[in-house]
């Protein structure tokens, strides 16, 4: 008996506007865009659409994508008190928002001429709704004059296509380079867990732990313990400070950095859930500061998988002596670190960061503000200093830039101030 034949791809057309297998496939935002195309064709042919007709579609998908606007498709509402996390996912969702919009514009004019072809047939699909709402003249258009049911039904799945795509994203830095986990329903699979991520960004100062878990959701469509980053196949998602300067990078925000070494999932969690429970040291009781030749050098070291979680450590080395600062905890100083503190002034008393650096614990101060001197030394150098700084008034300033401290500040807690290079605030 011949063997069975295999089954070709099935075409693009009637019922289907994707070939995604089952079990998912992994593409990049630009990847999957392409990939919606077919339903803007569906609605070119049902709807007859012609180029007159792209503005008023190039204004139903900026208005959804904005912020602000009655069509939004994000409520967010920001503003100078706005906490630090919700103004950066804001302008990350402001920045892909635009991003895609001039995609979809560029994408109508070219499908108008080079149609993607449907050989199964004129496209359509059952879309249920989720609530987006349309400008005037685009509903005119799509549920009007010559649209209908199933034009309707096909812009539908496309704008939430592009909704989901938009939110999928915020997370991330480089959001064009992120390997997203695609279904044969696109993105719909992550709407439960962006249902939990919106509510909490717009309901409250938002964790980042539950920034982290949307990110890991839309990249392996799985869920896992809380942390501060995470590692799946190909590569390792953690906080974008790693690569830029601590002074002006996110605080909040993720880069994925691409790692064909890595294999299992796994999640990065601190060493020390609770910090407050940590011991301290008093910057008063470290030993007096030191001569050091030259700059301090630091790395990244990471444990080996246990239960799904790793930790990770930055160990700094000067003279052949060494110290190690959790990465966790390290990061988690940087969310909480003040930047240019205008109230900051001048401090009263220097402390050595190479012994603050070996101290044991957190190190804090009750006796007026204090001044570690991180000039000349490394981006994860300074880093690891604000993991063994007690996250609670600790100040970054460019070295050089003091301003005075005000009245109604006078009585408040003692600051650590970390001085760093002023090529670190550009």
């Amino acid at each position: 008996m011949p063997p069975a034949p295999i089954p070709s791809t099935p075409a693009l057309g009637g019922s289907r506007w994707n070939t995604f297998p089952a079990a998912g496939t992994t593409l990049t935002a630009r990847e999957f865009f392409t990939a919606t195309e077919p339903l803007l064709q569906g609605i070119i042919d049902d709807n007859a659409l012609t180029s007159a007709d792209s503005e008023v579609l190039e204004g139903q998908i900026r208005a959804a994508l904005a912020l602000g606007t009655r069509e939004t498709s994000l409520p967010l509402s920001l503003g100078p008190d706005s906490a630090s996390a919700a103004r950066e996912l804001g302008a990350q969702a402001e920045t892909i928002g635009q991003e895609l919009a001039s995609w979809s514009t560029e994408a109508l004019e070219r499908l108008l001429t080079d149609p993607v072809p449907l050989p199964a047939g004129p496209l359509v699909v059952r879309s249920h709704c989720y609530g987006h709402l349309l400008t005037p003249p685009a509903a005119d258009l799509l549920r009007g004059r010559r649209g209908g049911p199933v034009t309707m039904q096909l812009y539908n799945e496309w704008l939430h296509q592009m909704v989901l795509l938009r939110d999928a994203l915020l997370p991330f830095t480089n959001w064009q380079n992120v390997p997203l986990l695609i279904t044969p329903t696109g993105l719909r699979h992550t709407e439960p867990a962006r249902d939990a991520f919106l509510t909490e960004l717009l309901v409250r100062q938002i964790r980042h732990t539950s920034i982290v878990a949307f990110a890991r959701n839309v990249v392996t469509g799985t869920s896992g313990p809380a942390g501060y980053g995470f590692e799946a196949g190909g590569g390792t998602a953690l906080p974008a400070v790693l690569d830029q300067p601590p002074l002006t990078a996110p605080r909040h925000l993720l880069t994925w950095r691409p790692d064909p070494a890595v294999g299992e999932a796994a999640t990065y969690v601190p060493e020390v859930q609770d910090y407050y429970a940590a011991p301290r040291t008093l910057v008063e009781d470290l030993p007096p500061a030191t001569i050091t030749s030259g700059p301090l050098s630091a790395r990244t070291v990471t444990a080996p998988v246990a239960d799904g979680t790793r930790t990770a450590r930055i160990e700094v080395t000067h003279d052949g002596t060494t110290a190690h600062v959790d990465l966790g905890q390290a990061l988690r100083g940087h969310r909480f670190t003040q930047r240019e503190d205008p109230a900051a002034g001048d401090a009263s008393g220097t402390a050595d960061a190479w012994s603050a650096l070996r101290a044991p614990g957190l190190v804090w101060t009750q006796s007026g503000d204090v001044t570690l001197d991180a000039t000349g030394q490394d981006d994860l150098v300074v880093l690891a200093l604000l993991g063994r700084l007690y996250p609670e008034n600790v100040t970054l300033r460019p070295a050089g830039r003091s301003a005075a401290r005000t009245t109604a500040d006078g009585t408040g807690p003692s600051r650590l101030v970390t001085l760093v290079d002023p090529a670190q605030a550009h």
